[in-house]
C-alpha cells in the first residue's frame, strides 16, 4: 500500500474512533447533564458538588460505553491497568469540568441555573479533549497488528466491512 494510501487508512480509523467516542461521549453528556440538574434542583448541595457526583455517574456510564463500544477491539488482557488509568485519567478530567464551573460559580459568582449548566458544558467539552487523547493513547491500547513488519509498520491492515479494523476480527 502506498503511503498516501496507508494514511488514508489510518485518517478514516481516526474519524471513525473519534465518532464512536463522541456517540458515547455524547450519551454521557446527557446523563452527566440530566444528573447535575436533577440533584442540583431536588437537593440543597452546593452546584460544584451536584457536579462531581453528576460527572462521577457519567465517568461509570462511560467506562462500559468505551469498553464495550469505542474500544472493544483494544487489548482486553490488563483490565485492571485499564480500569485504574481509566479513573486517574476521569479523575483529572473531573478536575478540569469542575475547576471550570468552580471558578465560574465562586470567582466570578456565576450561578443562575443557565449559567451554571453553560460553564459545565463547557468544562466538559475541555475534559473532553484531555480524556479522547489520554484514553486512546494509555487506557484502551491497540493490539499489536500481526501485519506489522520489523520496523513496526502496518502493512495492509484494512479495515472489515463492519468498519472495525481487520486485526479487531481475530479475536472475536
Amino acid at each position: 500500500m502506498s503511503e498516501q494510501g496507508a494514511l488514508r487508512v489510518r485518517l478514516g480509523r481516526l474519524v471513525r474512533e473519534a465518532a464512536k467516542f463522541g456517540a458515547v461521549g455524547g450519551l454521557g453528556l446527557l446523563v452527566n447533564l440530566l444528573v447535575f440538574n436533577l440533584v442540583r434542583h431536588t437537593t440543597e448541595l452546593p452546584v460544584v458538588r451536584a457536579s462531581v457526583l453528576a460527572t462521577v455517574v457519567a465517568i461509570a456510564f462511560n467506562y462500559v460505553g468505551f469498553r464495550y463500544f469505542t474500544y472493544r477491539d483494544r487489548d482486553k488482557s490488563r483490565r485492571t491497568r485499564e480500569l485504574t488509568l481509566f479513573l486517574l485519567f476521569s479523575v483529572v478530567g473531573l478536575v478540569i469540568e469542575n475547576g471550570v464551573l468552580y471558578t465560574a460559580t465562586y470567582g466570578f459568582g456565576w450561578d443562575t441555573p443557565l449559567q451554571s449548566n453553560v460553564f459545565k458544558f463547557l468544562g466538559t467539552a475541555i475534559a473532553t479533549l484531555f480524556r479522547f487523547w489520554s484514553y486512546r493513547t494509555w487506557v484502551f491500547q491497540a493490539l499489536p497488528s500481526p501485519d506489522a513488519d520489523a520496523g513496526g509498520t502496518e502493512r495492509g491492515t484494512a479495515d472489515g466491512a463492519d468498519g472495525a479494523p481487520a486485526v479487531s476480527r481475530l479475536g472475536r
